[in-house]
């Protein structure tokens, strides 16, 4: 199906990231299938800074903290861990709910036509302010983080390998700096967030202990979520990338390091133990 005859024109990347979490269909994401993707708004069709086009198209859409559970549930992750994923509508409710009532919402629901309003501080700033994507800014961002586009010795995946290319992606050390830089002052709640959101980023995107500039682009405009979906539901592999208790504990016990990607780290095996 075409995704263009279902979703409005010029919805937010921003609610295009969170739709994947509204899983009763109640609204534009009632006709997804796995053979179509919500669209990202493009540079092409918005200017550098990430203004509209043209005026927002109002639509109605809720995400429970059910459908938050079973929204990670459907991404790979554990109960353990998709359980702590409901901190978010216990933190972002009430913005969002501002644009429809003074009153917090009783059921700690996320309207997602406000969810801009959710935006916290001490963030990388490539949602500008009403929800659109700065992709000038998330180039830069690279441009400026990513410390691995020269070849690196003896620091590839493969122990049989003395050097690989990692042009175009960010380390975990990247990511504490890209961190740190943007912390703002007396924002220990925004400094939270930042952290809880590129932990969960590393976990479900790494690969090769790096989160890749293509994958994080797709997390922000949301189209990485029906694709990890569909891998896991229609693959006999899955989603191969991420990081889970099970690698963990595997690489762990067979090799006496975490890092799944040193020493040929299989995957496969490493989910089987």
């Amino acid at each position: 199906m075409n995704m263009t005859a279902v979703l409005p024109a010029n919805l937010t990347a921003l609610q295009l990231h969170v739709a994947f979490w509204d899983v009763n269909n109640d609204s534009y994401v009632a006709a997804l299938s796995s053979a179509a993707y919500p669209l990202p708004l493009s540079s092409s069709n918005t200017s550098h800074q990430g203004q509209p086009p043209h005026q927002l198209t109002p639509f109605s859409s809720i995400i429970t903290p059910q459908e938050i559970y079973h929204g990670f549930r459907a991404l790979g992750f554990s109960i353990l861990f998709s359980i702590g994923g409901l901190l978010i509508p216990l933190f972002f409710s009430y913005p969002t709910t501002l644009a429809h009532s003074w009153f917090p919402d009783p059921f700690f629901r996320i309207y997602t036509d406000s969810i801009h309003k959710a935006k916290h501080g001490s963030d990388t700033g490539i949602y500008d302010s009403d929800g659109y994507l700065r992709h000038l800014l998330f180039d830069e961002m690279f441009a400026k983080m990513d410390t691995s586009s020269a070849v690196l010795e003896d620091g590839g995946r493969d122990c049989n390998s003395t050097t690989t290319e990692r042009e175009g992606s960010l380390g975990v050390g990247d990511l504490f700096r890209l961190h740190k830089r943007n912390r703002v002052a007396a924002d220990p709640a925004g400094w939270s967030f930042a952290a809880m959101e590129w932990w969960t980023t590393w976990l479900l995107l790494q690969r090769d202990g790096r989160v890749w500039k293509e994958d994080l682009r797709a997390v922000y405009d949301g189209t990485l979520f029906w694709r990890i979906r569909d891998e896991r539901e229609k693959s006999t592999e899955g989603w191969t990338q991420g990081y889970g208790y099970r690698d963990w504990a595997g690489t762990l016990w067979r090799n006496g390091t975490w890092k799944t990607w040193e020493c040929g780290g299989d995957k496969q095996l490493m989910r089987e133990l």
